[in-house]
């Protein structure tokens, strides 16, 4: 089931946010349809009868996290690119809520920064507060997955030594387009163009910590709440972004997140 969140163009009830579930070929843009739901998609929502066509919404980040915890360093060549080697334990770090965007909404180039680079991953919503989860019970609180790029100023993550800013900054956490509630996350193909051109592809199955692990290993750590966002890593061949670049995060069973990326107005 793919579930999004959205808002309608034009009529009354243009503006107002609401989860949907999307139907349809992804591969076929006409066909998909947004059926809106009452309430929230962690409890159980009805429909509310009223649907619209995908070109009749504006697709928002499909989840509004209060925190991300993304994990550097989970693909080996993507860590040799840089120079890194793969750490002992997971290294993570958090984005704050205030860099999501959606589907379609730009990157806003930073200006104390002169090195933005794309890193495509899948992102994974929790779907149910849990604390220190098992391994093997890490699916029961998984709701779905999602695109994400985590955004870096890689010129600041070099010269700050720590990545609150680098990674951080208003606009460097696109999520989208919805969440595949359906998905074995193993071994998912992952791309990242620029402008129609190729530049990351990978495969989940090359992280060097799969998703049961990274959730056990944060679990640990701090409560994980209902719509949490954990970023697994990227793979190799990142690269720089400019102002005016189109940049698109796509994952094999769930769909494409596309960002502009502008000037910082």
């Amino acid at each position: 089931m793919r579930i999004a969140r959205f808002s309608v163009r034009e009529g009354a009830a243009a503006g107002s946010v609401s989860f949907g579930v999307v139907e349809g070929d992804p591969n076929q843009p006409a066909s998909l349809v947004v059926h809106a739901l009452s309430g929230h998609p962690f409890g159980t929502p009805e429909p509310t009868g009223e649907s619209y066509p995908l070109a009749a919404v504006r697709l928002h980040s499909p989840m509004l996290p209060s925190k991300i915890v993304a994990v550097g360093r989970n693909y080996a060549a993507h860590a040799a690119e840089l120079g890194n080697q793969v750490p002992d334990v997971p290294l993570t770090f958090f984005k704050p809520s205030t860099s999501v965007i959606g589907p379609t909404e730009a990157i806003a180039y930073p200006p104390f920064s002169s090195d933005v680079q794309h890193e495509a991953e899948l992102a994974v919503v929790i779907g149910r507060m849990c604390r220190e989860v098992p391994v093997d019970r890490v699916p029961e609180v998984v709701f779905g997955y999602t695109c994400a790029n985590d955004v870096t100023a890689r010129d600041v993550q070099q010269r700050e030594g720590q990545w609150a800013r680098a990674k951080g900054f208003d606009t460097a956490c696109p999520l989208g387009p919805w969440i595949e509630t359906g998905l074995d996350p193993a071994d998912l193909a992952i791309t990242c163009t620029v402008n129609g051109e190729l530049r990351q592809t990978g495969r989940t199955s090359l992280m060097v910590r799969g998703v049961p692990e990274l959730i056990a290993h944060i679990s640990e750590a701090m409560t994980l709440l209902p719509g949490d966002v954990i970023l697994t890593g990227t793979p190799a061949g990142v690269g720089p972004l400019h102002v005016g670049d189109e940049v698109a995060v796509s994952i094999e069973g769930i769909g494409t997140l596309t960002n502009k990326v502008i000037k910082r107005g």
